[in-house]
């Protein structure tokens, strides 16, 4: 199936000029790797390219190469040839970037994960994928689109970062065979690590050191959780993309089985980060009641409520799931 839709994909990159490329909001490294790295494809096949998210590039992504491509939609709307959504799974998540379009003449869904319901014109979704960064290089390997180093390290990021720095359970043989390959196209791994693992700003190990207060256990410490409420996040200046990654300290804790991350937000609801170490604790089925997604080992949810509401009726919600009582 993937030569197939590959080939249908490919043809549309090549037979149309204006393009505008999308992913969620509050992007992760998949998401911002991803984005960037297509639309430095397609401008070497000579498109005009527009990378857009609601959040604009992250301080923490700065140093991908031709970060500056990446920024906020404008706020007038723009008429493009093809819109392509990466690595999100419902629609809605694109945020106001989907605003800013005039119009598209068509629509290509590129995504790994298995909440995804199919949305566009052009759809390819694989969630057995690691990362949709991987998907997109045998898209561009399949289709011999442009392979540049600069190409290269933003798909290496956009893998690093969702596989947990080829940690987690999803990461195959076939994604260090990229990795190798991307690497022999230029990316340094040494620096490039640096930049992602060793260079957060202070205020996130400030953060990092009250959360941990806030920390509790369920059923025997099965099920751990923190929150972030405004005030914390205020007083501490933190910036949203502060939180990527500290749910992980949760889940490393021997004998957890869920760890969750409840952050308040300002409208009036709390974005629930979910993370499992096994596949029978399905955490995907879990945000899914509350009207998230994801993956099994990896999901989240927008709920609306108080930060206690919440709280208590995620928590709930996973016991139900994790006996919490045995």
């Amino acid at each position: 199936m993937s030569a197939a839709i590959f080939s249908e994909i490919g043809q549309a990159l090549r037979d149309h000029q204006r393009f505008a490329v999308l992913s969620h909001v509050r992007p992760d490294g998949d998401a911002l790797g991803s984005e960037l790295a297509l639309a430095l494809s397609l401008e070497k096949l000579g498109k005009t390219v527009r990378v857009w998210n609601e959040d604009g590039m992250l301080e923490k992504y700065n140093f991908l190469p031709r970060a500056e491509l990446l920024t906020k939609p404008p706020a007038e709307k723009e008429d493009v040839d093809v819109a392509i959504a990466l690595d999100t799974a419902v629609q809605s998540r694109l945020g106001n970037t989907v605003d800013a379009i005039g119009s598209a003449k068509l629509w290509i869904n590129i995504d790994h994960h298995p909440s995804n319901p199919g949305y566009g014109d052009l759809v390819y979704i694989d969630p057995v994928s690691p990362a949709t960064g991987q998907i997109l290089f045998d898209l561009i390997t399949d289709q011999k689109l442009p392979l540049t180093q600069e190409i290269a390290e933003n798909l290496y990021v956009a893998i690093s970062t969702d596989t947990g720095s080829f940690q987690y359970p999803n990461t195959t043989a076939r994604t260090f065979e990229i990795a190798a390959q991307l690497i022999r196209a230029g990316v340094d791994v040494g620096r490039v690590s640096q930049q992602l693992y060793e260079n957060y700003p202070r205020r996130r190990i400030e953060l990092l050191r009250e959360l941990l207060g806030t920390m509790r256990f369920e059923g025997k410490g099965r099920v751990v959780s923190f929150s972030l409420s405004l005030k914390m996040a205020k007083d501490l200046e933190v910036l949203p993309e502060d939180n990527e990654g500290l749910i992980d300290h949760l889940r490393s804790i021997r004998g957890v089985i869920v760890a969750v991350f409840f952050e308040e937000l300002a409208e009036g609801k709390v974005r629930v980060s979910m993370r499992s170490k096994t596949e029978k604790a399905d955490v995907c089925a879990i945000c899914t009641k509350f009207g998230g997604g994801g993956h099994k080992l990896a999901a989240g949810a927008r709920v609306r409520g108080t930060l206690a509401e919440v709280e208590r009726k995620v928590l709930e919600a996973i016991c139900d799931v994790v006996d919490c009582n045995s």
